[in-house]
């Protein structure tokens, strides 16, 4: 027997993205979204309403960066979701977060995550609150990568919003091997 929820935001994972950007005076600003994804092969998707100070920033420089948030920094990553760098200036010092020019796109990648998508903007819908960004480049911190130059998941420890339950889990462990598995079955 199922349990109806009716319509919800339910869907497993969520992945839990700081997205990072330059505000007018080129000082750093991040925020926490959870509602995201892949949207072609070098396309990300992301909802974000015209109110937020990192939506009126993606608009005015056409760039931002997208880290993954990980177990070891939840507190900072949490943070940057409940608060307004429109009320704190000092957001990003407060989350201990500091930042580097990214190398491709006119945005601040985020040293202490260890992984980033560097994007530009390629559209943005103020009434839905769609955002599409062309993905230009992924880095990685050595430290999360294995012996082969790979990230490793396990290494990385990205985190996954749970809309149920309010809280964060931690990726990781692998359960299979994808294109593979499902071989059996044929």
């Amino acid at each position: 027997m199922r349990k109806n929820f009716g319509a919800k935001p339910y869907t497993y994972p969520q992945p839990v993205f700081i997205i990072a950007t330059y505000n007018d005076d080129g000082t750093a600003d991040a925020m926490n979204a959870a509602w995201g994804g892949i949207h072609d092969s070098t396309e990300i998707y992301m909802c974000l309403s015209a109110g937020h100070r990192t939506t009126k920033n993606i608009l005015a420089r056409g760039a931002f960066t997208i880290s993954m948030a990980d177990a070891e920094h939840v507190a900072a990553c949490d943070y940057v979701g409940i608060v307004s760098g429109a009320n704190e200036p000092q957001k990003m010092k407060k989350a201990g977060f500091t930042t580097e020019k990214s190398s491709f796109v006119d945005a601040p990648v985020i040293v202490e995550l260890p992984m980033a998508l560097e994007c530009r903007l390629i559209r943005y819908n103020e009434a839905t609150g769609e955002l599409v960004g062309e993905i230009v480049n992924v880095s990685a911190d050595e430290r999360v990568l294995d012996d082969q130059g790979k990230i490793d998941p396990s290494l990385l420890r990205p985190i996954t919003f749970d809309p149920v339950n309010n809280a964060y889990l931690v990726l990781g462990e692998k359960v299979g091997n994808a294109f593979s598995d499902g071989a059996a079955l044929k």
